[in-house]
C-alpha cells in the first residue's frame, strides 16, 4: 500500500510584545518537573535484562514510556518497531509462547492506564509497539454508496497527518480532538471526539458523523486468535457484517489494529470566533432565568452553529469560547490559516505563566492557582488580539487541531454525560455551579485543588444512520454509544478538570466532583459515563481505583447486556489477553 507523507487574584499584567514575544520562543515549555513526574510512585523496576529474541528479524530496543501528564512513566522497557500486520501476529504468537504482553504504543498522549500501569509494569514482561515508524500507510479507496470517500490508513499514522493527506482531495470529517499529534490506532482504541452537533437548520452531510471518530469505521484489520488453527492472525472484520468490527472500533486497550478503512465526507471550510467578554454567570445560566435571556448562553451559541468550547481558568469569571462554524466563503472579517495550531500563545507559555505554574510545583506555593488563573486568562484574552486569531477561517482541520505538545501538561479528569439537546443548558448549569462553590468553599479553607481550566464541549452521539456501512451498530465499548433505554438522548456534553499533576487534595477534589456527576446524571434526564483515556474511578488519593466505579458503574452505564456482547468479543478474539494489562483485565470484564 502506497505511503503519503505528505476570580479575584493579582496577576502580572501581560502587554501585547510580551506575548508575541514568549509566543515566538519556541523552546519556552513549561512542564512538571522530572522528579514530580509520579507523584508517589516507587522507582521504577528493571525490566528484563537481557533483550528478547523477538520473531522475523524484529529487534528490541530499551525506551522510556511518559504519559500525557507524566503520572504514568517507567525508565525504560523493551520495544519493538513492527513493520508489517504479520509482524504482529508474529509477536502475538511469541508473546503467547514466552509469557509476554504486547502494548501499542504510539504518541502517549493519554492519561489513564490503558497502556502501561507504571513503573511496575516491567515484572509482567511487556513489550511496547511502536506502530509510528512503520505502520503509517494509507491511501483512497472506492467509497461505499452514501459516502462520497474512503480512506485506508494503518493505524501509526497521526491524525494531521491524515487530515492534511484528506483535505488535499477535498475530503474531511466533521470531528477530530484538539491535538494532532495522535495516532489513529489510538484515536479508535478510546473513540477519541471532538465537538459538534447540528446547528439550527443544518442538514446532515454524506459521510459525516458528529460522533465519534470510531463511528465512521468501515471495516479494520486486527490481530486475533484462530481457534482452528490455535494462533493468532491478521483478520478483517466489516462494519454492519461482523459483530467483532463494532468491538473493536473501541476497543479500551484490548485489541490491536493494523489498518482501518474510513468513510469520510466532502471538506468544508470552518470559521471560528472567539470571544472573552462573556462572563460565566451568563454563558453557563440555569435555564429560564434572567441571566440566560441574554441570548449569550451556552446553548445559545450550540443552536447558532453546532460547534462550541469552553476554556475556563480557575478563579476568574470569563471563559475562553470558541465557536465555529461551517462557512464555505471566508467572511470579510476572518483572517485566512493554511495550518493548524494558530495559537502560539497558548502552545508557548509567556514567562508570567511559565513561573507562576513553575513556582505552584517546585515550592509547593499552590496558593498561588488563583494568581495562575487570572495570568492564563489575560494571556489568552491577550494574544487572540496580538496575534489576529480571534476570528479564523480555513480548511476544517487547520482549526480543529489546536493544541501541541509544547502546551502546559496538566492532568485532566474526563466524563461524557449523555442527555438531550434541550437539556444541555441544565446540564451545563448545573455542573458549573457545583464545581464552583467547590472551588470557592476549598478556597477559604486555604486549599487549592484546581489550579487548570474546565473545558466543556458537546458533540453528537454514533448513531448508526451516520455509516454508510448496511446494517452498521454503534461500537459496543464507545462512550457515545446511545443507551438502549434512552431512546431520547441525542448528544453528550464532555466534561474536564484540569490541573496540575502533583496538586495536593486533586483527588479527593475530583472524587466529590465524579459522586455528584455519577448522583445527579444517573439515568433521568442525563447519564453519566467515563472518557476512557482520561482520570475516573477515584479514590480520595488515586485516580482508576474505585472497584465500584471500575467493577460496576462502568457496565451499568452502558447497560448490563451491551457490556457483556462486547467484553465476551474481545475475550474471544483474544483469549490469552496478549493485548492488555493488569488494569484492562480488571475493567473489561463482566
Amino acid at each position: 500500500m502506497p505511503e503519503h507523507f505528505t476570580p479575584e487574584a493579582r496577576a502580572p499584567r501581560l502587554s501585547r510584545r510580551a506575548v508575541i514575544r514568549a509566543a515566538a520562543v519556541t523552546a519556552a515549555v513549561v512542564g512538571v518537573p522530572l522528579q514530580t513526574w509520579a507523584a508517589g510512585a516507587h522507582p521504577a523496576a528493571a525490566a528484563p535484562s537481557a533483550a528478547p529474541e523477538l520473531p522475523a528479524g524484529l529487534t528490541a530496543y530499551r525506551t522510556p514510556y511518559v504519559n500525557w501528564a507524566g503520572e504514568i512513566t517507567h525508565s525504560g522497557l523493551w520495544a519493538c518497531a513492527p513493520r508489517t500486520a504479520q509482524d504482529v501476529a508474529d509477536l502475538a504468537n511469541w508473546a503467547h509462547r514466552e509469557g509476554w504482553r504486547l502494548r501499542a504504543r504510539g504518541k502517549a498522549h493519554t492519561w489513564s492506564p490503558l497502556t502501561i500501569t507504571g513503573p511496575a509494569e516491567s515484572d509482567e514482561r511487556v513489550l511496547l509497539m511502536d506502530t509510528t515508524h512503520h505502520l503509517t500507510g494509507m491511501e483512497l479507496v472506492t467509497p461505499p454508496a452514501g459516502a462520497p470517500g474512503a480512506v485506508r490508513a494503518q493505524t501509526g499514522v497521526l491524525l494531521e497527518t491524515l487530515m492534511a493527506f484528506l483535505a488535499d482531495h477535498g475530503l474531511g470529517v466533521t470531528n477530530t480532538p484538539a491535538p494532532g499529534e495522535l495516532t489513529l490506532g489510538g484515536t479508535l482504541a478510546i473513540d477519541a471526539h471532538g465537538t459538534s452537533v447540528p446547528a439550527a437548520g443544518e442538514a446532515a452531510r454524506p459521510g459525516h458523523t458528529y460522533g465519534s471518530l470510531s463511528n465512521l469505521v468501515l471495516s479494520l484489520t486486527a490481530v486475533v486468535w484462530d481457534t482452528g488453527r490455535a494462533e493468532y492472525v491478521v483478520r478483517t472484520f466489516h462494519r454492519g457484517t461482523d459483530d467483532e468490527c463494532e468491538a473493536l472500533a473501541a476497543h479500551i486497550g484490548r485489541g490491536l489494529l493494523t489498518e482501518v478503512v474510513l468513510q469520510v465526507g466532502e471538506e468544508v471550510p470552518l470559521r471560528c470566533v472567539s470571544r472573552v467578554d462573556i462572563s460565566s454567570d451568563e454563558l453557563f445560566a440555569a435555564p429560564g432565568s434572567a441571566a440566560a435571556g441574554r441570548g449569550n448562553t451556552f446553548a445559545d451559541f450550540l443552536d447558532r452553529a453546532g460547534r462550541v468550547e469552553a476554556i475556563w481558568f480557575a478563579f476568574t469569571d470569563r471563559p475562553w469560547l470558541k465557536v465555529w462554524s461551517l462557512s464555505p466563503q471566508r467572511p470579510a472579517t476572518s483572517r485566512p490559516v493554511s495550518h493548524p495550531y494558530n495559537y502560539p500563545f497558548s502552545d508557548v507559555l509567556p514567562t508570567p505563566v511559565a513561573r507562576l505554574a513553575g513556582r505552584l510545583a517546585a515550592e509547593g506555593a499552590w496558593f498561588l492557582a488563583p494568581e495562575l488563573g487570572l495570568a492564563q486568562y489575560t494571556v489568552a484574552a491577550t494574544g487572540l488580539t496580538a496575534t489576529l486569531a480571534g476570528d479564523l477561517w480555513g480548511p476544517a482541520h487547520t482549526l480543529q487541531f489546536y493544541l501541541r505538545p509544547t502546551t502546559l501538561r496538566e492532568t485532566a479528569n474526563g466524563y461524557a454525560v449523555l442527555t438531550r439537546r434541550a437539556d444541555v443548558q441544565r446540564v451545563v448549569s448545573e455542573f458549573v455551579a457545583y464545581y464552583s462553590e467547590q472551588l470557592k468553599s476549598s478556597a477559604l479553607r486555604g486549599r487549592y485543588p484546581v489550579n487548570g481550566q474546565v473545558e466543556i464541549r458537546v458533540g453528537g452521539l454514533d448513531r448508526p444512520a451516520e455509516s454508510a456501512a448496511p446494517g452498521a451498530r454503534p461500537p459496543l465499548l464507545s462512550v457515545v454509544r446511545p443507551h438502549p433505554d434512552h431512546p431520547e438522548f441525542d448528544c453528550a456534553v464532555w466534561i474536564d478538570v484540569l490541573t496540575q499533576p502533583t496538586t495536593p487534595g486533586a483527588h479527593a477534589f475530583y472524587r466529590d466532583l465524579e459522586r455528584f456527576l455519577l448522583r445527579t446524571f444517573e439515568g433521568g434526564y442525563a447519564l453519566t459515563r467515563v472518557e476512557w483515556s482520561k482520570g475516573w474511578g477515584y479514590t480520595d488519593t488515586a485516580a482508576w481505583a474505585d472497584q465500584e466505579v471500575i467493577g460496576t458503574v462502568i457496565p451499568a452505564s452502558y447497560g448490563r447486556g451491551q457490556w457483556a456482547e462486547a467484553v465476551g468479543i474481545l475475550d474471544r478474539l483474544d483469549p490469552h489477553g496478549v493485548f492488555g494489562n493488569d488494569f484492562t483485565d480488571r475493567l473489561v470484564r463482566v
